[in-house]
This record gives structure tokens, C-alpha cells and sequence, in this order.
């Protein structure tokens, strides 16, 4: 008999204990080798005082098992709350986020009945950093952060998961003709890995058109790569055109703990009723157990509820008329399913997991760090003020010397001074560039121009040092420069 793994389960809030008691009693019936382990997280968490939503004996009990199957929960409304999720992930580094997105028509109606997509999504960086400022009355600004590590970790970890699956192509997403550094990073490193799998078809498109392909045309697609915010917003467009976002499951993998979950919320409006639809949750639960080496009990359950949706028995969410046959309630569900074990589809490509490894991916090695040569070139600094981009280089003019020149003023990213376009609307904050006449930048020089502008009354909100990386720029240029 196989050994026992250790997990832990949260029920989670809303119609999370329903879905749970459903999955487990399935788990259970299909003879997975589970040792429970319970905490609380979410909402009775939040309202006890402990912002993360998760206590700290629950920290314990997800290192000490490694793996965590998560029921929906609710975060409180109100300011002072964090996701919980994000907490999660960027607490245990679970920086790939496994989303399948698979149409099963015609029982749940959809447009592309023939999808099936894999979306590999980067989960701890870009602008879910959530760094943010308020520059001035008038400007927010948000940080997007992409990393040489982090970006080869989930790269690598989209082509390895295509390997083990047996999917053929990878399609990365990024907005890289705009953001040339962050998502040219981001693209430049997709293909770079990309020549180490020469077997797996391989593309890039930009985020606008690839999301409209997704909505029209996915058979396009088998396994997209994406950062987080993409990631996210496509993840949820392709499970919708599904016909079903309530038939989603994913996993959040991290190189020592791993995360399953459903993709929707905790539903509290039908909180308590009985006729939530627990297949979301079921369906991470298939992926948890090939994940720890139990595929053969994951393809038993998956084949069970593909053939519950054959034979036409539904939950009201994707109940029809014209197709299914009977409409049962969460319980009734969770029958039906069990009455099913052992039996196959006969409709649906049945599942099969032997040989899958998915706990056994190559967990994302790195490239050796090369040094470059870093110089300091020039500073950006940002300024409060109320006036035209003339009036405000008037001022500052006088400021700059010390080997530092005022290059251009900028306003939300438009140059506009020198020789700026009339027509260009302003907000109160302004980008100031001063570059160096011979080249470097020491610290000093800048401290100096900082009070120089001080001493001017100038309101200033930041600086950011602008350097090259052996001799190439590692700033963008300005629109209009």
C-alpha cells in the first residue's frame, strides 16, 4: 500500500467547507493515501486581528507538509487587508501558477469546443509587487518589477511542464514593443531557453492580440508563458470561454511547497445552500496527487467525473435542459461522482497520468550571474509642480552645474521641454533627466544637485540613478526624445 503524504487543507469561507467535505469524501472514496493536516485561514482569521489571513501554526503546518489544498476564502472589505494568496505565494516562493483551461462540450455550453490550454503563469513579480506611491495630488505611481531569476524560473518551468505533459508548443506573451526592458527581458529570456527544447514548437506574440486570440481562436494555443499580470487577466479570459470559470482548478508550484486550489471565489451568496459545484476544487485536488506521485488515483477520479458529466448529471451552474439529464446539489454531485470510480468516459479523451511526473520537474536552474560593467550616467528626478514645462525649467536651470546638465523635462512620459508640442496635457508631476557632460555620476555629485533644488524650494518626490550596462542603456528613452 503506498505510503501516506502529509497535506494541508483549508476549508476556506463561503462555499469553501461544502466543495472541501465534497473533494475529501471523493479523495477518500478513489483510495488516496492522504494524511489530513487542518488549519484555518481567511476571513475568522482577518476579523482576529491577523492581516495576513493566516495564522502562524499554519505556517507550520505548510512547511512542515509541503503541500496545501486551499478552499476559497474571503477577505474582508475595508482598507489594511492583504490577499491571502499573494501572501502565500511570495512567502513559500511559489512562483508558477499551473491554470488548465479546457472546454467539455457540449455538456458546458462554450463557443470553442475543442480548447484545451495550459497557462503558465509567473506569480510573484511584475506589477504584483504592489509598489506603489503617490507621486502628487494629481499622479499614483505603480512599480513593475521583472527579473533576470525570476523570469528563467518560469520560462523553463513552462517548457519542462510541456515536456512531461506531452504538450507540442509554447507561446510567450509579453508587451515588449512598450516596455522594452521589463517584458523585453521577459521575451529575450523565453527565447534564449527556448533553444535548449528545439523539439517544442515555440513563439512569441504581443499581449493585446494574443489575448484576442485566445477569445477566438485558442485552438492556436497549447501552453502560454506569461508574467503575472498577463498571466492572470488571460487565465481568467480563457476559463471563462470555457463556458465555466467554476470548473477550474490550478496549482501554485514553488521549488519546496506547492499550492492547489479552485480558480473561482468563496460565492458567499450561495454559502450554506448545498448546491455549490465542487469540481473546481476536485480538479485541483487531481493535479495535487500527481504532483506527489499519486497518478494513478488522480487519473481514477478525473475519469469518474469526466463520465459524471457524460451521463448528464449537473449542477445547476452548468445544468441544460437539452443535455443533462438530472440536477443534483453538491451532495448529489459528490454521489454520482463516487458511483463512477473505476468507470471511463466514453466521450471525453479519457485521463491517463502514468509516467507524469509533475513533482518530479526540473525545478528551474539558473544562469551564472555575468558581470557587466555598471556605470552611473545620470539621474531622473521627479518634481511637484504647478506651471508650464517653461516656467519650471526657469527654475531648475539655475540648480544644475557639477559636471550635471538638464537634459529634457518629461511629463507622464512625454518630453516636454526642450522644444516640447504645445497640444501635450500635463499633470503637477514632472520628470527632470540630468546626464553627465564626461560621462560618470558620482553620488556625491548627485546629493549636491538634490540640495541645490532644496535650497530653491523645489518639491521633489524621488531619484532614480540612470546607468549602462556594459556600455548599453539601462533606462528607457523618453517619447519624444
Amino acid at each position: 500500500m503506498t505510503n501516506k503524504i502529509a497535506i494541508t487543507v483549508a476549508r476556506g469561507d463561503g462555499i469553501g467547507p461544502e466543495i472541501m467535505d465534497s473533494t475529501l469524501q471523493i479523495l477518500e472514496g478513489a483510495g488516496a493515501a492522504l494524511d489530513i493536516e487542518e488549519i484555518r485561514v481567511g476571513k475568522d482569521v482577518y476579523e482576529s486581528g491577523v492581516k495576513s489571513g493566516i495564522p502562524e501554526d499554519a505556517w507550520a503546518s505548510l512547511r512542515r507538509t509541503k503541500v496545501f489544498l486551499k478552499a476559497p476564502i474571503t477577505t474582508p472589505q475595508g482598507g489594511g487587508y492583504k490577499s491571502l494568496n499573494v501572501t502565500i505565494r511570495k512567502t513559500l516562493g511559489l512562483f508558477a501558477n499551473v491554470r488548465p483551461c479546457i472546454s467539455y462540450a457540449p455538456y458546458v455550453e462554450t463557443k470553442h469546443p475543442n480548447m484545451d490550454i495550459v497557462i503558465v503563469r509567473e506569480n510573484e513579480e511584475d506589477l504584483y509587487g504592489g509598489i506603489e506611491y503617490r507621486e502628487s495630488p494629481e499622479v499614483m505611481a505603480s512599480i513593475k518589477l521583472i527579473s533576470r531569476p525570476g523570469t528563467e524560473r518560469i520560462v523553463r518551468y513552462g517548457f519542462e511542464f510541456a515536456k512531461a505533459y506531452g504538450r507540442k508548443k509554447v507561446t510567450c506573451m509579453t508587451k515588449d514593443n512598450i516596455m522594452k526592458l521589463t517584458d523585453g527581458l521577459f521575451h529575450k529570456i523565453f527565447d534564449e531557453i527556448g533553444k535548449e527544447y528545439p523539439e517544442i514548437e515555440q513563439n512569441h506574440m504581443i499581449i493585446d492580440i494574443g489575448a484576442a486570440k485566445v477569445a477566438s481562436a485558442p485552438h492556436l494555443f497549447d501552453v502560454i508563458v506569461m508574467p503575472n499580470l498577463y498571466g492572470d487577466i488571460v487565465s481568467d479570459i480563457a476559463a471563462e470561454i470555457t463556458g465555466s470559470v467554476g470548473l477550474g482548478g490550478s496549482s501554485n508550484i514553488g521549488e519546496h511547497v506547492a499550492m492547489f486550489e479552485a480558480i473561482h471565489g468563496s460565492a458567499p451568496d450561495i454559502a450554506g445552500r448545498g448546491i455549490a459545484n465542487p469540481s473546481g476544487l476536485l480538479l485541483g485536488s487531481v493535479m495535487m496527487l500527481v504532483h506527489i506521485g499519486q497518478g494513478e488515483v488522480a487519473a481514477r477520479i478525473h475519469n469518474a467525473w469526466l463520465r459524471t458529466l457524460e451521463d448528464g448529471i449537473h449542477t445547476g451552474d452548468i445544468y441544460r435542459k437539452d443535455l443533462s439529464r438530472e440536477q443534483v446539489d453538491t451532495a448529489g454531485f459528490t454521489k454520482a461522482v463516487l458511483a463512477r470510480l473505476g468507470q471511463m468516459p466514453e466521450k471525453f479523451k479519457p485521463a491517463n497520468y502514468n509516467g507524469v511526473n509533475a513533482g518530479g520537474l526540473e525545478i528551474p536552474h539558473l544562469t551564472p550571474y555575468r558581470d557587466e560593467k555598471k556605470e552611473r550616467v545620470g539621474v531622473d528626478i521627479g518634481m511637484n509642480f504647478d506651471g508650464t514645462p517653461e516656467m519650471l525649467a526657469e527654475k531648475i536651470l539655475p540648480c544644475a552645474g557639477d559636471d550635471l546638465q538638464l537634459l529634457h523635462i518629461s511629463n507622464r512620459g512625454v518630453k516636454v521641454w526642450p522644444n516640447g508640442q504645445p497640444d501635450t496635457f500635463c499633470s503637477d508631476n514632472w520628470q527632470l533627466r540630468f546626464m553627465s557632460k564626461s560621462g560618470t555620476v558620482r553620488t556625491s555629485q548627485v546629493i549636491a544637485l538634490m540640495d541645490r533644488l532644496n535650497k530653491a524650494d523645489m518639491n521633489f518626490t524621488r531619484a532614480i540613478m540612470l546607468h549602462t550596462f556594459d556600455g548599453v542603456p539601462g533606462f528607457s528613452a523618453t517619447q519624444g526624445e
